[in-house]
């Protein structure tokens, strides 16, 4: 079995997070982010759900993933999944939309699945020269090539890629926005959103395309995420975030994120620590 490997790097002129997995036999529940994903398959074949459609993504297949899409995946052959991937922030991209197309509004991406040549060959190179720490002002160049490229074959308003949400259903995600550093129960969600159990469960896996509780747990990971990348420590994080407990806190961190927190708060460690004086 080939040894698994996972590097994520930071960059702090991008402002963008690259990761690499290879040998991964790991599968990925069904969750969703707060950022925009674009992603290469290195090699591998998985079965990936997203918004509720199946595709078999393969060696040079590009995913796209606008924040909130919700997505697993899971390997369908005897390999591993070697990937390349980058994490994009709402704010970011609307910089990088308003450089690549002078209008200041979110793209969304109307395909989560695409085989584009085009696209590959700048994703690939840019993807190793952020990796590779580069400083070079091609990564930049390659960057905005790459989301102008990818608005232009694939983007509409952000808003036409978000699914239309009962009014009840809003209540309950806003309830657990406000209330995800605390011991959160069904019934709670329930009253606020004035709906039966049986109701709310058929009507928020319909329209968000995870159970409540799995939503709940996303939006601890995101909030979590932010506390590491300013160097919380991960059991403050758990606790910050209502996670009952740090194993629990990293099993789910893991699951979702590919890393373990400690590991992801390290990529951020070394940018905040002053230059040794000479």
């Amino acid at each position: 079995m080939k040894k698994e490997i996972r590097t994520v790097v930071y960059d702090d002129e991008l402002h963008i997070e690259a990761y690499r997995f290879e040998g991964i036999v790991q599968p990925f529940p069904n969750h969703f982010h707060e950022y925009y994903v674009i992603g290469f398959m290195e090699d591998g074949q998985r079965v990936l759900s997203c918004k509720n459609q199946e595709y078999t993504i393969i060696k040079g297949d590009v995913l796209l993933f606008n924040p909130g899409d919700n997505h697993a995946c899971i390997q369908s052959d005897n390999g591993t999944l070697d990937y390349r991937g980058f994490n994009i922030t709402k704010e970011v991209m609307l910089d990088l939309a308003e450089e690549a197309t002078g209008r200041r509004e979110l793209p969304g991406f109307s395909r989560s699945v695409i085989s584009d040549e085009e696209v590959t060959c700048y994703l690939r190179p840019l993807h190793e020269l952020v990796m590779k720490s580069s400083h070079e002002f091609g990564k930049e160049e390659s960057l905005l090539f790459l989301i102008s490229l990818l608005i232009q074959q694939y983007g509409q308003p952000f808003e036409s890629c978000i699914p239309e949400c009962r009014e009840e259903i809003e209540k309950a995600c806003a309830f657990m926005e406000q209330h995800y550093a605390e011991r959160i129960y069904l019934d709670q969600i329930c009253r606020c959103a004035g709906l039966s159990k049986s109701t709310l469960l058929r009507s928020f896996a319909k329209s968000k395309g995870v159970a409540p509780y799995s939503y709940l747990e996303n939006i601890r990971i995101g909030k979590a995420k932010k506390l590491l990348e300013q160097g919380v420590p991960p059991i403050e994080a758990a606790l910050r975030t209502g996670f009952s407990d740090q194993s629990h806190f990293t099993n789910y961190f893991n699951r979702f994120i590919g890393l373990a927190p400690g590991i992801y708060r390290d990529i951020f460690k070394d940018m905040e620590e002053p230059p040794h004086e000479r």
